[in-house]
């Protein structure tokens, strides 16, 4: 798929999940159950979750790669931490984020 595919495609998802608002703000101004109005929040919740997922899983290369065409480390570990925040987990916080030191690993003896 090219480029301008995706960008279609990713169109016609924004739009599907565009009406799925406008739709539940018909239902709370037509004063809906609430049930049915939580239940179509999930549902247009799934599909900005989806929507997210295909951008990463469609646009990942270009994401980490530097202007020199190399992996951007940097960028990878951000990735990696949004795709956990993505799915619900909790990213791995590196020792020298949280201590302030830089992990000794394979360091000196």
């Amino acid at each position: 798929m090219d480029r301008q595919d995706e960008k279609e495609q990713m169109g016609v998802r924004l739009r599907r999940i565009e009406g799925q608002i406008r739709g539940i703000q018909r239902m709370i101004e037509q004063d809906r159950d609430c049930e049915a109005i939580v239940t179509q929040l999930m549902a247009a919740r799934a599909a900005l979750d989806r929507a997210s997922l295909y951008v990463m899983t469609h646009h990942i290369e270009r994401c980490l790669l530097d202007p020199d065409g190399r992996t951007n480390r940097t960028q990878l570990e951000r990735m990696m931490a949004f795709f956990l925040r993505l799915s619900g987990g909790t990213p791995v916080v590196a020792a020298e984020e949280t201590t302030g030191e830089a992990d000794e690993v394979g360091g000196a003896t």
